[in-house]
């Protein structure tokens, strides 16, 4: 038996793509649900995410994995609206006019701003269209170095900084300009009119993961099946699965694992050096929007890193006419006052951060309020990322038949994504079909 531990979209992946070549995988899945950061709520209408997301027009796998499964008449393209909230005011940020109508900046500081955006590098007044190319190239470049030699001290004060620090809180420093790099080059083509077009399927990312399901069969996905232990010597020979309170041992052939690395080391010893940050993130239903913009991004203090309105980016018809508004934060460590608050707690907090932000705002327009937290949910991209990554074969680092495909993979890097999560279960299924 060739097994996949992990539901989320990798280990389904993995295991349609090791299905595809004429294997049956079972997939083992520790919560009631497979679908991982991809899982839903339910509304009134359409399900929506617990965590926020959509799809960037570089993300082709992804994008080709739904025409095969026949869903991709369910992937709409829309126009995500940006704005960044400064000193009490929204400035959008998405057409070239408004771009060049923000205050916070001089005009050279959006020249360097925006060549750096086209990757253009125009030191020494000669531009360069090569000089991002390599991303590796920038893995030990701190991140705020690169940005005051290919930008200007304006431009890192004024637009980035305030970014990095929602982002990476403490560690923003510690972070490569390969990642910011890799972010650029991720976001997909920017239209001078309208902004940029980013995917989302009518239906919720749901609809990607339950036609996954349904292709691997659900009758070879075990959902509250927990593992314990994988007993190994030259090579992988078992599984110890925990399910409903009784544990037992399942031989396997094979293992792709794709949770995160912490688990991998628990049942193999492999140590990886990759530090990951959390997240907590509510889902707000209302009865009126707070903004017009899709995507707030906040420079001034807030208890929350953003605020991203769902609804104002799809239709609120498909939630039974309700607002959805997310509001998110990132934390490096555990030990911070967000993530000891209370869901209680937090949404007091979080509701008086809206509540001063937008004075109009009226609490009691708030129909619900969920709150998701997970302790790992995107990598630190410090320097020397790639040095960390834990490949997909380990045949050399733990046993024969032993593969990785969770987020510390290549595949996630510079950037994690729903994507990436997709390649990375493709490329540790093909390693083992390659054995």
């Amino acid at each position: 038996m060739i097994a996949v531990v992990g539901g989320g979209i990798a280990g389904l992946a993995a295991a349609y793509r090791l299905q595809q070549a004429g294997h049956d995988p079972t997939v083992f899945e520790a919560s009631d649900t497979v679908g991982g950061l991809a899982a839903t709520y339910e509304t009134e209408g359409d399900p929506i995410e617990a965590y926020y997301h959509h799809l960037s027009a570089t993300e082709e796998t992804i994008v080709e994995l739904a025409e095969e499964l026949g869903v991709d008449d369910r992937l709409d393209w829309l126009w995500g609206h940006d704005s960044y909230y400064v000193d009490g005011v929204v400035h959008p940020l998405n057409t070239a006019w408004e771009i060049a109508a923000y205050p916070h900046l001089s005009f050279h500081d959006k020249f360097r701003l925006g060549m750096l955006t086209l990757g253009v590098d125009v030191r020494g007044g000669i531009p360069s269209f090569d000089s991002y190319d390599d991303l590796e190239a920038y893995e030990h470049v701190p991140i705020k170095e690169f940005l005051l030699e290919h930008t200007t001290q304006g431009v890192y004060d004024f637009f980035f900084e305030p970014l990095l620090r929602a982002k990476f809180g403490s560690r923003k420093e510690d972070v490569s300009a390969a990642w910011l790099l890799g972010r650029i080059q991720f976001r997909g083509e920017r239209d001078l009119l309208k902004g940029e077009k980013l995917g989302y399927f009518d239906g919720s990312f749901a609809v990607l993961v339950d036609a996954l399901v349904e292709a691997v069969g659900r009758e070879n996905v075990e959902t509250g099946a927990r593992v314990q232990d994988i007993d190994f010597g030259e090579s992988v020979q078992s599984l110890t699965i925990e399910q409903g309170g009784t544990a037992t041992e399942h031989a396997v052939d094979d293992v792709v694992v794709t949770t995160m690395p912490h688990l991998l080391e628990r049942w193999t010893g492999y140590e990886c050096d990759i530090e990951f940050q959390g997240s907590v993130c509510a889902v707000v239903g209302m009865d009126e929007p707070v903004t017009d913009t899709y995507w707030l991004n906040i420079a001034d203090e807030a208890p929350f890193g953003a605020l991203i309105e769902h609804t104002n980016f799809v239709s609120p018809e498909r939630y039974g006419g309700e607002r959805l508004l997310y509001c998110a934060s990132y934390i490096q460590s555990q030990d911070e006052e967000l993530w000891q608050l209370s869901d209680d707690e937090i949404r007091d907090r979080w509701l008086g951060g809206i509540e001063d932000m937008f004075p109009e705002f009226d609490r009691d327009s708030v129909n619900w309020m969920e709150i998701a937290r997970n302790p790992r949910t995107a990598p630190i991209y410090e320097r020397g990322y790639l040095d960390m990554v834990v490949p997909y074969d380990l045949a050399g680092d733990i046993a024969d038949s032993i593969y990785y495909a969770g987020m510390a993979s290549r595949a996630q890097y510079p950037e994690r994504s729903l994507n990436g999560g997709i390649e990375a279960g493709y490329a540790a299924a093909d390693a083992l079909l390659e054995e």
